[in-house]
């Protein structure tokens, strides 16, 4: 099917075009033409939103290890599946064929089941980017256990609660973690957590560190020496596609994480098939998605869809600040890497610092950049376009969620005309719809609305773990029969979309609704603005105002801030209306942000309405400690 790899314009539209007229035999065709399926589906898809209940490939059989390893071992076993660049650049990073993923991931899974791991059980993973992860969730698909990865910087507290809501069995984890300068402790923060997750019965220990650690009797081993005494061969277990592969958290804006739930069979043919079109992969590239495994980024596309395609995928322990801010540039050269794919955070990060750190570097094997996490900003853009791709290497700003498993809205290297801050089209089998305040769909273009999908994907969410009415709650109660996404966006006078941010970052001031991504834009392009975030509060006059937190470069000047205001206050007048001036602009360090790169609004909402009785739980971000100085300097 020459569609699995679309390559102009015109083939996307006739693609796009199939996939929304017969979706059906649409992604039958997929699945049929580049997958090992042990038995073949008896339906392609039924659904309901009302309920909601989606099953893709129903009754259909397959190991989803199968696909990311055993079928590329004739043609492509002694190629590099993984390439692990560690954290000291002195280090030697290793690659790993696809022949040798094969023994790890047999060997690890007879592990599992030695210690009494089988089809459905939860195991807990928190590990940092070291070979053992992407190992340690290939073998539990393999034997059809349930992966829980939760990101190996959040708190005790964090992964106690996340351990217990999915009832884990086990916890992988290792003695610590190397993070740029710094060493953690991941054991004593497991051991910690554990305290209130008696029903974890068994703790396996990978040596990174190697230190001193607390090896409780009955419960902890550790994992080396069990896997030197396993056999390498382990049949897969089959499964139906409908079975759980995984289950991921995703912070919820309020109350509890939400454990959302991800099958076999449509999450794969998704990942691959977006994967493959969306980086324009081919068959000897070198490819490197910056994101920790912990995120759904790093899930989709660090591990899944790449192996699934046979590709050769980069997996980074580091920091892009470590040894100095020129890491990625140095890991790009000395990997040859094709395509890169990273968060606007770290681009804005990249860009405030000496242009001499790019230059430095060979940046010619890039053929595709990306960006994941949020919308990215225009000026980040042309940096990043000019400085990292030289003009010739395609931006896909490609938009999604934890809860759609792939990515949804992006543009195709070489096929979609890029404009800067616009996802620009759907993927094809994505049918967005941009919805107004009534619940009415807005036809035509020039419109802006909340955008929902009416249609479903192979790899969206089918629940959160065990609480299937908050899934319905939080997705499908807003607009009848359609998926809403909680976020706001534009369809220009081509069909673009534009991302603009949280529904709940749409702050309606004097009776205007105004989204916080395009001030948010125009306090960055002040060329004294590393970045900024925008949050309401309430006001008496006009219901609500806006309140600026803004970082600035480190310029070495020191500027007159009163003056710096009124700068920042022209610019957004000029660029969005001077009904868009916020009412307050504090100038901060840093802003709090998730450990994918994330502004917590919600914290910098309370701390400008002057509530910060109660916060959440802070210690799962990235700087916690930025919210005290944020608090104690508030206008």
């Amino acid at each position: 099917m020459s569609n699995y790899h679309i390559k102009h314009l015109e083939e996307y539209f006739q693609v796009y075009r199939k996939s929304v007229r017969e979706p059906e035999n649409f992604w039958e065709e997929v699945a049929e033409e580049h997958f090992i399926w042990r038995k073949k589906w008896d339906n392609v898809l039924s659904w309901d939103f009302s309920k909601p209940e989606i099953k893709w490939f129903e009754n259909a059989k397959l190991n989803i290890t199968e696909n990311c390893i055993d079928r590329h071992l004739l043609t492509r076993g002694d190629k590099t599946a993984i390439i692990w660049e560690p954290n000291d650049p002195k280090e030697e990073a290793k690659h790993i064929s696809y022949n040798q993923l094969h023994k790890e991931v047999n060997k690890f899974a007879n592990v599992l089941k030695a210690n009494g791991i089988g089809k459905g059980d939860r195991v807990c993973i928190y590990l940092p980017m070291i070979p053992e992860l992407s190992v340690a969730m290939l073998a539990c698909a393999r034997i059809g256990a349930i992966h829980s990865v939760v990101f190996a910087g959040f708190s005790s507290k964090a992964l106690a609660t996340r351990t217990k809501d999915a009832d884990c069995k086990m916890m992988i984890t290792s003695d610590g973690s190397y993070r740029g300068h710094k060493t953690i402790d991941l054991k004593g923060i497991v051991d910690d957590a554990l305290e209130e997750c008696p029903d974890v019965e068994t703790v396996l220990v990978a040596k990174r560190i190697n230190a001193d650690v607390n090896m409780k009797e009955g419960r902890d081993k550790w994992l080396q020496p069990l896997l030197d005494e396993a056999s390498d061969e382990c049949v897969p277990e089959i499964l139906d596609a409908e079975d759980p592969l995984f289950i991921l958290y995703t912070s919820g804006s309020t109350g509890t994480p939400k454990g959302m739930l991800h099958t076999t069979g449509g999450y794969m043919v998704y990942t691959a098939y977006t994967f493959k079109n969306i980086f324009r992969y081919e068959e000897n590239d070198v490819y490197w998605c910056t994101a920790d495994i912990g995120w759904i980024t790093g899930h989709s596309y660090i591990l899944y869809g790449p192996l699934a395609n046979g590709a050769t995928t980069l997996m980074f322990e580091g920091v892009p600040s470590y040894p100095d801010f020129g890491r990625f540039w140095e890991v790009v050269e000395k990997h040859k890497v094709n395509q890169f794919y990273t968060a606007p955070t770290a681009i804005r990060a990249l860009a405030k610092k000496n242009l001499n750190l790019v230059e430095n570097h060979d940046l010619s094997s890039l053929k595709v950049l990306g960006s994941v996490g949020e919308p990215i900003n225009e000026e980040a853009w042309h940096w990043y376009n000019d400085n990292i791709g030289k003009n010739k290497s395609p931006i896909v700003d490609t938009w999604w969620q934890t809860e759609t498993g792939g990515i949804m809205i992006s543009p195709i290297p070489y096929v979609t005309p890029a404009k800067p801050t616009y996802a620009t089209l759907p993927f094809p089998g994505i049918q967005p719809a941009l919805m107004d305040d009534e619940g009415n769909e807005l036809e035509g273009n020039q419109v802006d609305g909340r955008l929902c999908i009416k249609f479903p994907w192979p790899s969206i969410a089918r629940t959160i773990w065990g609480n299937h009415k908050r899934y319905k709650d939080t997705y499908f109660s807003a607009y009848e029969n359609k998926y809403f996404t909680g976020d706001g966006a534009l369809r220009d006078e081509v069909g673009y979309y534009r991302i603009t941010g949280r529904v709940d970052d749409v702050i309606i001031v004097s009776g205007h609704n105004l989204g916080t991504a395009p001030i948010e834009d125009a306090i960055d392009e002040h060329p004294a603005v590393a970045e900024s975030a925008v949050v309401g509060f309430p006001h008496e006059i006009k219901g609500n105002a806006l309140y600026g937190f803004v970082i600035l470069k480190d310029t070495g000047e020191v500027r007159d801030r009163d003056n710096l205001r009124k700068e920042i206050n022209q610019q957004i007048s000029d660029k969005v209306g001077p009904i868009a001036k916020p009412e307050k602009i504090q100038f901060v360090s840093g802003l709090p942000k998730t450990r994918s790169g994330k502004i917590m609004r919600r914290i910098l909402r309370k701390i400008a309405s002057k509530d910060t009785s109660d916060l959440g739980d802070t210690s799962t971000l990235l700087n916690p400690e930025v919210v005290e100085e944020i608090i104690e300097g508030a206008l």
